[in-house]
């Protein structure tokens, strides 16, 4: 069997996307997905990402990471199916569609897009730290000597060491000189540091706000491979209306075959 994949990237973070309507790709295949997104012996990517068909909605996505297994949310994957789906002219510049976390609205110009995550209705205060849900489970924690860290070597440790097998995305931050954030993000599935994680950036913005370390609601996150926007609202530490915003572009296309 063949069929067209894209590339896109949002920020760094980058996924092999399948038009997946047809409902031919073997999505139970996990060494196969696992396979593609090699970067030795596949397509090589942080996920794959498939379109596919929703009675209800505009479409709907289905996210897998790197290693071949179904994954929880995933915001800047979420920004680059929209950019796919505007690009395979399934939707114009608007759109509500699903993925595993629930109902998604989203727009489009250029390549700038905006998507609506999920409420936020607790954040957890740790030790030094920060716990919530954005989607896909989030630590976060502010360090000092952010580009020198080993975030490989300490997100691996506290990814399975502070949360076990199931594990958390772990993202560390620090306030930078233009008064927005820089973080570095170890992702969990991929088991490595991502160039961006929308999510992680979406849990910075939120638990930098919860902290006091910033007053405002549109908060600036400059991640390894770009910068990104998220705005929200906060009422009684119950957080809505949360926007992750930034560009999603597609690389270039190719074949597989299984």
């Amino acid at each position: 069997m063949e069929n067209t994949f894209y590339k896109y990237q949002g920020t760094g973070n980058d996924f092999v996307m399948v038009d997946n309507r047809n409902g031919q790709f073997p999505k139970d295949d996990y060494p196969l997905i696992a396979k593609i997104c090699n970067r030795r012996f596949g397509v090589g990517a942080d996920g794959l990402i498939l379109l596919e068909n929703d009675a209800e909605t505009d479409f709907r996505m289905v996210y897998f990471n790197a290693d071949g297994k179904e994954g929880s949310m995933c915001g800047n994957g979420g920004r680059c199916i929209v950019a796919f789906a505007h690009f395979l002219k399934v939707i114009e510049k608007e759109t509500v569609f699903i993925a595993v976390d629930g109902l998604h609205e989203a727009t489009i110009t250029d390549d700038v897009v905006s998507l609506k995550m999920l409420d936020v209705k607790e954040i957890k205060e740790k030790t030094n730290a920060l716990f919530m849900d954005t989607g896909s489970p989030h630590h976060v924690q502010l360090v000092n000597g952010l580009k020198s860290l080993n975030v490989v070597k300490e997100g691996a440790r506290m990814r399975y060491g502070v949360y076990g097998e199931k594990g958390s995305n772990i993202n560390f931050v620090e306030k930078n000189d233009e008064g927005g954030f820089d973080i570095r993000t170890y992702e969990r599935g991929v088991e490595d540091e991502t160039l961006s994680c929308g999510t992680g950036v979406t849990a910075v913005a939120l638990g930098m706000y919860h902290l006091g370390n910033t007053k405002e609601n549109t908060i600036g996150i400059k991640a390894l491979g770009g910068n990104l926007e998220v705005s929200f609202k906060e009422q009684n530490g119950s957080y809505s209306d949360i926007y992750l915003k930034g560009e999603a572009k597609q690389v270039f296309k190719g074949e597989l075959t299984w």
